[in-house]
């Protein structure tokens, strides 16, 4: 076949399906994926310039702005910060990328804590990336009570001042808040695989708070715990983090 014939059939064949679809043969087109939003639970670190100092934060933040920083979330990327305690919540940008210890699943400003009201020796949140079509606005300021804004907004003379000499204020103490936090390692198709895991690491760094919750016919889940707050946590974390598991997600029970 010479050069001119073979030029003649590519472009018949290239004519036959470029017309496939309006002689009625349609070319299968498979659906894109759906893209999967970030989701994790955890607890947060409180930036603070001596973090950066020390080099347990690779970059700095400005403690006055509502902004945080991860490891993995792109620069920009809309997030949304709850405190389940108080059920207070936040929307903000990540401001950057940066390096921390793997037990901190985001680092936030002092303004975002203020904020949200966490409990600094447990600052546990849960973070949800924010679907890109939803409208977001970042708020420059604090959220404050209603009450606290009326009290705030009136002249100092109309507020009334209890004058403690005269009469005695009963004080209700709050009810201390009990946190029963787990560990959660992974999640198991068959009960025998968590169960083969549970042994090995028992085994390897002596875990005795180590248990299988059966989620549902499918789903049977490895945890640790509970745990009564950060600190008590914190060893069993890093102890899994140094045999290899990462991402580990903590759950407030």
């Amino acid at each position: 076949m010479n050069l001119s014939k073979k030029i003649l059939v590519y472009f018949s064949l290239f004519f036959i399906f470029s017309c496939a679809d309006h002689a009625g043969y349609k070319i299968k087109k498979y659906p894109q994926k759906e893209k999967k939003y970030y989701s994790a639970s955890g607890f947060a670190l409180i930036y603070d310039d001596i973090l950066f100092t020390n080099k347990e934060v690779s970059k700095k933040l400005n403690n006055e702005k509502i902004f945080a920083m991860h490891r993995t979330l792109k620069k920009n990327t809309v997030i949304s910060i709850f405190n389940p305690i108080n059920k207070k919540s936040i929307k903000t940008k990540i401001s950057t990328n940066a390096k921390y210890s793997n037990i901190f699943k985001i680092v936030i400003t002092e303004k975002i804590a203020k904020t949200l009201g966490l409990d600094l020796d447990n600052p546990f949140v849960e973070i949800n990336e924010v679907k890109k079509n939803k409208i977001f606005i970042a708020k420059e300021s604090n959220i404050f009570d209603e009450e606290k804004n009326v009290a705030e907004k009136a002249p100092v003379n109309e507020i009334e001042m209890n004058d403690l000499s005269k009469e005695k204020i009963k004080t209700v103490k709050k009810p201390a808040i009990k946190n029963n936090f787990i560990l959660v390692i992974s999640d198991f198709y068959y009960q025998n695989s968590a169960n083969a895991l549970m042994l090995d690491l028992e085994k390897k760094i002596n875990i005795k708070n180590i248990f299988i919750e059966k989620i549902n016919d499918k789903q049977y889940r490895l945890f640790v715990g509970p745990f009564k707050n950060f600190n008590a946590l914190k060893t069993t974390y890093i102890s899994l983090n140094n045999l290899g598991f990462e991402n580990l997600n903590v759950y407030k029970k």
